[in-house]
């Protein structure tokens, strides 16, 4: 898979050096030409399904315009097309097949439809966000192929929008304006850092493998050992997703499609594809922490394209419900994937629940301020965050019933017993440590 990334870094510097500012036709030829042929490499003629989709969203643009039902349409026939994707192939284990680039593009595609449908309204109608990524002209199928098909971010992302597209052809991606952005460090920064976990995870994964998982040894040993194992297993399982978005985001950069604006100190920044914060991400002790540092562009997408556009249900706690639902259903239709996402939702209800106790609680506030004590809650609260992240992705990873019941079962169930515990004790728990006073202030 990572060799499969760093293919992108050849078509990048040819862009870079070449096709920078050059006919934009030419650009959207070399991007259709090169995702195609990074796509037929990897699988041959089942490429078509890609290209299939891609012509039909370019008719349902056409011919429904921007409506209602282009959108529909979109969402429906994209979705069902992954679906009987995934039905097909589905095998018990994790196989790179058609369909892992595919999810990738049903995002894209179903994004270009909200994009365009948003081009008919009036500016002032649209949030600030939409205003950046509407789509006022009408793309071409050539446009829309080279879109869909861009080398850089074809196979595992990272999501982008048509409008950025646009800008990255016409050459404006660039912190110099009419020259090439001086991305090529920025570039090698992330490109370096994605070999150093490629590194970290092939040294360990050998040791921490998923078979060791369901077997009849893991399930013999201590039960300290197990939970242990689960966290180790959890934490490097995920370097490798880290590895093909670190080196997938310097592809990006490198052609320009990361830049973001400047900072107010006038620097560039080069962020606009990242799909890894790092420092976050190595060091939160939140469970919110590890989501708001991991897959962020992927997560950026679902809450621009599904979690705010259900503002009208009027609920959040809902509206999120949701969004992980259609999370669930993208990965796949294996259960596991249902099972992780219930559990991330379980967690995070918790998590945010437990922090505003601290918070209200005039004891428990004052327990978490003794600076000497810090050090010891860092380490409780990083060993359980990790603990139950290599929980959740336990069927996340195992996918059938069979596999991940077996090893919830050695483990006795206590990620479920814990947290839907917490949930039920927490309304007593607040009556007790939290001062009356403390609770009209909040209803205030």
């Amino acid at each position: 898979m990572e060799s499969l990334c760093l293919s992108g870094y050849p078509f990048a510097l040819f862009q870079r050096y070449f096709l920078f500012q050059k006919e934009i036709y030419l650009i959207h030829l070399y991007n259709t030409l090169t995702g195609v042929s990074v796509a037929y490499f990897n699988f041959g003629p089942q490429c078509c399904h890609a290209f299939l989709c891609v012509f039909i969203q370019f008719l349902i643009l056409r011919l429904m315009g921007r409506t209602v039902t282009a959108v529909a349409t979109t969402f429906i026939f994209q979705m069902i097309y992954l679906m009987a994707g995934y039905y097909f192939t589905a095998t018990e284990h994790y196989d790179i097949k058609w369909t892992m680039p595919h999810c990738v593009l049903t995002l894209k595609l179903i994004g270009l439809a909200l994009d365009y449908y948003d081009g008919r309204k009036e500016v002032e109608v649209l949030t600030p966000e939409q205003q950046q990524f509407a789509i006022r002209g009408v793309p071409t199928l050539l446009e829309v192929y080279g879109f869909s098909f861009f080398y850089g971010a074809f196979m595992v992302g990272p999501q982008f929008s048509m409008a950025q597209y646009q800008n990255l052809v016409k050459g404006e991606l660039t912190d110099v304006p009419g020259q090439r952005p001086n991305s090529f460090v920025p570039a090698l920064k992330r490109l370096v850092m994605g070999l150093f976990f490629l590194v970290v995870y092939t040294i360990l994964a050998p040791y921490i493998s998923d078979e060791y998982l369901v077997s009849d040894d893991y399930v013999e040993q201590p039960f300290w050992f197990r939970c242990l194992y689960i966290l180790i297993w959890g934490k490097v399982m995920l370097y490798k997703y880290v590895t093909c978005w670190l080196v997938t985001e310097g592809v990006c950069i490198l052609t320009g499609l990361g830049y973001n604006g400047k900072d107010e100190k006038g620097r560039a920044k080069w962020d606009a594809c990242a799909n890894m914060k790092i420092w976050l991400f190595e060091t939160t002790p939140f469970f919110t922490g590890t989501i708001a540092s991991f897959n962020t562009n992927t997560n950026a997408w679902v809450a621009r394209y599904i979690y705010k556009r259900l503002k009208f249900l009027g609920n959040k706690l809902l509206s999120q419900a949701i969004s992980l639902l259609f999370l669930a259903i993208w990965h796949g239709l294996h259960c596991g994937y249902f099972v992780c996402f219930q559990m991330e939702f379980l967690i995070v209800i918790v998590e945010r629940q437990l922090t505003s106790l601290v918070r209200d609680s005039p004891a428990l506030s004052k327990l978490s301020s003794i600076t000497i004590l810090r050090p010891l809650f860092y380490v409780i609260q990083q060993f359980n965050h990790w603990l139950f992240m290599g929980y959740s992705l336990v069927p996340f990873c195992l996918f059938t019933w069979e596999k991940w019941l077996k090893v919830y079962q050695s483990v006795y169930f206590s990620g479920h017993l814990l947290f839907f515990t917490l949930l039920f004790a927490m309304p007593f728990l607040r009556k007790a440590l939290v001062p009356r006073k403390e609770k009209l202030k909040k209803a205030e």
